[in-house]
């Protein structure tokens, strides 16, 4: 029998979610239905479930780096991510990891949830904006992220568009600001590019209230759909049809806010697209 060829691989750099519905947990379950091989590296431990988080450890900084440079070493990465990073010296750790790689870099900015909990110590924003942002190939921020990380309030859909240049000028290659905070953009994604003009990704608003772990699974399929070669704006769209989906099967397990459902997620993409 012949070998089989070797599958794309994915890494991904972030927090585990003890109730398995966003986080690491999120991206390796994406990366598998994607038929993409999944690495992980982690920064944190959090103790949370479908109602909240309780309790966030930081590994220490060193314990990140040797985590990354023992994928690195050994395996082919075709691209990677990065989530929850929650101290300057987890950030500092990541973006010296990240600084010598030619490959998709996706960081998403995980400092505030959709629903507004701070998920990042308060000093380390600067760390983000001054080494972090210049070494995304895509910076995929929410609504809450992009306020933060450009000082301005973001109300409409022109406020978006104005935030969306804002972080381009503080280096990423591409923007993608996820519109789902505000009601009126739910569905609704602006993509802007160095080398192009911005556009509104839209796909159906699928009502439901189990939406967690979708910023930490868009992020996850983009960077899966790269891994596999796909260019940038392509691997948005199918990303973006993979989390519609995973929400028109999202699991209403816990007593709060439930998952979508990965296994679902992949087949539901291919009659979207």
């Amino acid at each position: 029998m012949a070998p089989a060829s070797a599958p794309a691989i994915a890494l991904t750099i972030g927090g585990s979610d003890s109730g398995g519905g966003a986080g690491i947990q999120a991206d390796l379950k994406t990366f598998t239905s994607l038929q993409v091989h999944g690495c992980s590296a982690l920064s944190c431990v959090t103790a949370q479930n479908t109602c909240s988080v309780t309790r966030v450890d930081a590994l220490p900084a060193e314990a990140l780096s040797a985590q990354i440079e023992a994928v690195l070493s050994d395996l082919a990465v075709d691209a990677l991510k990065t989530g929850m990073l929650l101290n300057r010296s987890l950030i500092e750790a990541t973006a010296a990891a990240l600084a010598p790689l030619s490959l998709p870099r996706l960081i998403d900015p995980v400092m505030v949830s959709r629903a507004g909990a701070v998920l990042l110590e308060a000093e380390a924003i600067d760390a983000y904006r001054q080494l972090l942002l210049p070494l995304a190939d895509l910076l995929t921020p929410n609504l809450h992220e992009a306020q933060l990380l450009t000082g301005s309030t973001i109300a409409t859909a022109a406020d978006v568009e104005r935030a969306a240049g804002l972080l381009l000028e503080q280096g990423p290659t591409a923007v993608l600001i996820k519109g789902g905070g505000l009601p009126e953009l739910r569905g609704r994604d602006y993509l802007l590019t160095a080398s192009s003009e911005g556009r509104w990704l839209v796909h159906a608003h699928v009502p439901t209230p189990h939406t967690h772990g979708t910023g930490c699974t868009l992020g996850a399929a983009i960077t899966a759909y790269r891994a596999r070669g796909l260019e940038l704006s392509e691997a948005v769209q199918a990303a973006k049809a993979y989390v519609e989906g995973g929400l028109r099967q999202a699991l209403g397990i816990g007593a709060g806010q439930g998952p979508l459902c990965h296994w679902h997620a992949a087949t539901a993409e291919r009659s979207l697209r």
